[in-house]
């Protein structure tokens, strides 16, 4: 995620946006009709908004359920349990965050998390390799949950496959090449699921539950629960609520997307405000993300001369190369582990 300097304010409300659009994937599978229509309403949603709701993605409420019981069972456990796996343990950034350690813009984020990637083994980059290698390594996993380990592993493998499809479909409706970008994912993608809660309000006043910022992926596709919390920087400046939608996930576009053409395609900028008093509020954010190494080409589009350019953060540059991006984000957001396993890296977040 990238930390635009962007202030966060009190909840804003209009009528105009009281809901993100909302997209059914399922006529993917029908006749050219309703392909259209899904394709007309995609192209909308990714140049006008960069966030939709996406239903009718297919994925069985039996794996939801799954994710959801053992995800609140980690949480339930005692600290010392979830700190057993702390990230700080983690050279790959993997692992149990306790509340107020990760940080976005450099304020603090107010809930715990469990970062989970691909499982694989640990790659130390050799000498002169690139340093992003370190993000690729195992997972770290509560001894006492190990149905955990499969609902999460299932999860990253069904939401990757809706979120291929759903590029696949993103990139017809634009009149791109629907497979495009198939090389820069494949075996050796790179996705990242976290299992998030919010506490409620901290204790000192402050409502960040997650700074604003932009995901530096392709896509994000996200579940939450009826808490409501996140907002979403709609055309008129100000952050506005997305409520909650019955099992739907909220899919925003990356910077990656947005880049590859030209700012036509946009990434938004988002926030958490934290739930109220004590009420927790529990979401699960799942990143499509692609190789390490994948330099990301730009996008043959009809649209592409009515691109508006990208805007640039000199403050926080994006590199040729995924991983170098990724790196960049990781160092930032969790200082302690970076101190502990990559203080060398640190000057070049």
């Amino acid at each position: 995620m990238t930390n635009p300097s962007t202030t966060p304010s009190h909840r804003a409300h209009a009528a105009s946006y009281d809901q993100l659009p909302i997209i059914d994937h399922f006529p993917a599978d029908r006749g050219p009709q309703a392909r259209a229509l899904l394709h007309a309403q995609l192209h909308s949603a990714a140049h006008d908004v960069g966030f939709f709701q996406l239903v009718g993605h297919g994925v069985p409420q039996t794996e939801k359920k799954a994710l959801l019981t053992a995800m609140h069972a980690f949480f339930a456990l005692p600290e010392p349990d979830r700190l057993a796996l702390d990230n700080t343990n983690s050279p790959h950034f993997r692992g149990y965050t306790r509340t107020g350690d990760e940080r976005t813009a450099g304020a603090r984020d107010w809930r715990d998390q469990l970062d989970i990637g691909a499982e694989r083994p640990a790659r130390v980059p050799e000498p002169g390799a690139p340093a992003y290698w370190w993000l690729q390594g195992p997972n770290q996993w509560p001894k006492a949950l190990p149905e955990l380990r499969t609902a999460a592993l299932t999860w990253i493998n069904s939401l990757g496959e809706v979120a291929r499809r759903l590029l696949h479909e993103l990139l017809t409706a634009i009149g791109a090449p629907a497979d495009f970008y198939d090389d820069v994912f494949g075996p050796h993608a790179h996705p990242h699921l976290k299992l998030v809660r919010y506490p409620g309000s901290a204790t000192d006043g402050t409502d960040q539950g997650v700074g604003a910022h932009k995901d530096y992926g392709f896509l994000t596709l996200l579940l939450q629960d009826h808490v409501g919390g996140l907002q979403v920087q709609r055309e008129d400046g100000l952050f506005h609520d997305v409520p909650p939608l019955e099992d739907a996930f909220v899919v925003n576009l990356g910077e990656l997307l947005e880049v590859a053409t030209n700012g036509y395609l946009i990434a938004t900028n988002h926030r958490v405000i934290s739930p109220p008093g004590a009420t927790e509020r529990f979401s699960v954010p799942f990143f499509y993300n692609p190789r390490l190494d994948a330099r990301i080409a730009q996008l043959p589009f009809p649209h592409a001369n009515m691109a508006p350019g990208v805007t640039t953060d000199p403050a926080n540059p994006l590199f040729a190369e995924y991983g170098f991006n990724e790196l960049k984000g990781k160092l930032r957001a969790h200082p302690l582990t970076a101190e502990r396993h990559h203080g060398g890296l640190l000057e070049r977040a």
